[in-house]
């Protein structure tokens, strides 16, 4: 090791580097899936018409230069072929500066993507993922050993990840306080897995252990990072097995699967490093100099984490470089589901032929059991979630979502599991009601075969057809 350089970490950065490619590869296979009906020119949320009201320096993308259906499309499958790129090692081929551009391609796209994606890009994980990509540029390939400045600054990130939602928590809600959360949260939790019904039914005094494990990992932990190994090895390992049981407990995109990957560039793997020349000068000043900028910019993200105001993810600057993270500062303790139904009635009555549209990821018909998506992001079913909080949250794109199932829009209709019209035959009326969602018992599973018990609350969108949809909009 000298000054500048860490040959030790050489197998960490090859781990990291990879398992970064995955991550960026799930989230532009994400956006190349699901853009058209959700961001595209026919979308619910149109990038042209954000790009004519927002302007470049709040939101820079290529998408402010041109924008297409196809040209999106073309930048969603191009980032997955240099991620897969640099799965496959191609930039430890390249000379230092290639690979250095190399890792700055699926950094800008992405970010393309992610400022103009409104309200389906509006998750803690995408600034992470931009974050975390932005550092990776700097950290070399086989020419170089890793830069002990960027190999402490992505453990920097990971505290931030780890502390700030542990302060979140134990600011934001009592039950955090009185390890009582995962009495609810399993069964609330926006997207449940296929394990998340057994999580909910493990005895309570377990739930207060998860808690209370929980939370030394987030405010202790995260501070033995920067102690020497083994130390932070044993820090970032217990990171990763924690990570580990919130993948197994629901369906969160990839914000655990990031943070696993965060954590796997603190571990020291055994290794023996080649031998290499030093870094050249040229490298090292552009290191040092976007280390300085990065340590500026975390002003901003310390003052909010230590703040009593403290907010939950949220990027200080367009460029998404440094942020504030957080999840679950408050658990719900009840779970509402929005179900959305069509009728070919021409006249919707209550004991019309009313069907319910099935969606991938969100509960809905009780004897579905959920599938395991995570790491890659449903971002429709997971918005459907906070629709169910608060109509607030969907005032921007439901009414954009009942018009397209009037429609029988083809792309809409691929984000759902199930749609109960033919392509030919739309729905004459769209409803929409709010349920409230309890996980079934043991007895009640082995009697009904269904995972939920649903009960009706209200009427949450009354029967519309697609003259009124227009009309409102």
């Amino acid at each position: 090791m000298d000054w500048f350089t860490a040959s030790d970490y050489w197998m960490s950065r090859l781990v990291f580097q990879r398992a970064l490619a995955v991550m960026y590869l799930v989230a532009f296979l994400t956006a190349a899936l699901q853009f058209r009906a959700l961001i595209g020119e026919r979308g619910m949320l149109p990038v042209p018409r954000f790009v004519e009201r927002v302007p470049f320096k709040r939101a820079p993308s290529l998408f402010h230069l041109h924008y297409t259906d196809r040209f999106f499309a073309l930048c969603a499958w191009a980032g997955c072929a240099v991620s897969a790129a640099l799965l496959a090692g191609l930039d430890s081929r390249l000379p230092l500066w290639g690979g250095m551009l190399m890792w700055l391609v699926p950094w800008a796209l992405y970010l393309s993507i992610v400022n103009v994606g409104q309200t389906w890009y509006g998750f803690g994980w995408e600034s992470l993922l931009l974050e975390v990509g932005f550092l990776a540029v700097f950290l070399g390939n086989d020419e170089v050993a890793p830069p002990i400045l960027v190999l402490f600054l992505l453990r920097w990130i990971l505290f931030r990840v780890e502390f700030g939602a542990g302060l979140i928590k134990m600011r934001g809600d009592e039950c955090w306080r009185k390890l009582t959360c995962l009495d609810h949260h399993h069964e609330t939790q926006p997207m449940p897995g296929p394990l998340s019904w057994f999580f909910h039914h493990l005895p309570r005094p377990l739930h207060r252990v998860e808690v209370a494990a929980n939370h030394f990992t987030q405010l202790v932990v995260p501070f033995l990072l920067f102690t020497p190994q083994p130390v932070a090895t044993a820090a970032a390992s217990l990171m990763i097995v924690t990570q580990l049981w919130l993948v197994l407990s629901g369906n969160f995109s990839w914000l655990n699967w990031i943070t696993i990957v965060l954590a796997l560039s603190a571990v020291e793997f055994p290794s023996d490093p080649p031998s290499v020349p030093d870094a050249p000068l040229w490298y090292e000043v552009v290191v040092l100099a976007v280390g300085a900028l990065l340590v500026g910019l975390s002003y901003q993200p310390v003052r909010n984490m230590i703040s009593r105001r403290q907010i939950m993810n949220r990027s200080f600057d367009p460029l998404h470089l440094v942020n504030t993270y957080g999840a679950f500062g408050s658990v719900s303790r009840v779970r509402y589901e929005v179900i959305v139904e069509g009728t070919a009635d021409d006249v919707p009555r209550e004991d019309s032929d009313w069907r319910e549209y099935e969606f991938k990821g969100k509960p809905g018909d009780p004897r579905h059991w959920p599938r395991q998506f995570a790491p890659y992001h449903l971002r429709l079913d997971w918005m459907m979630w906070f629709a169910a909080l608060s109509p607030a949250y969907a005032g921007s794109w439901f009414g954009a979502l009942v018009e397209r199932l009037l429609e029988n829009d083809r792309d809409t209709l691929k984000l759902l599991r199930r749609s109960p019209f033919p392509p030919d035959t739309p729905p004459r009326y769209i409803r929409a009601r709010l349920f409230r969602y309890r996980y079934t018992t043991w007895r009640e599973l082995r009697e009904t075969g269904a995972c939920w018990e649903r009960t009706y609350v209200r009427e949450y969108l009354p029967p519309t057809r697609l003259m009124e949809v227009a009309q409102r909009s």
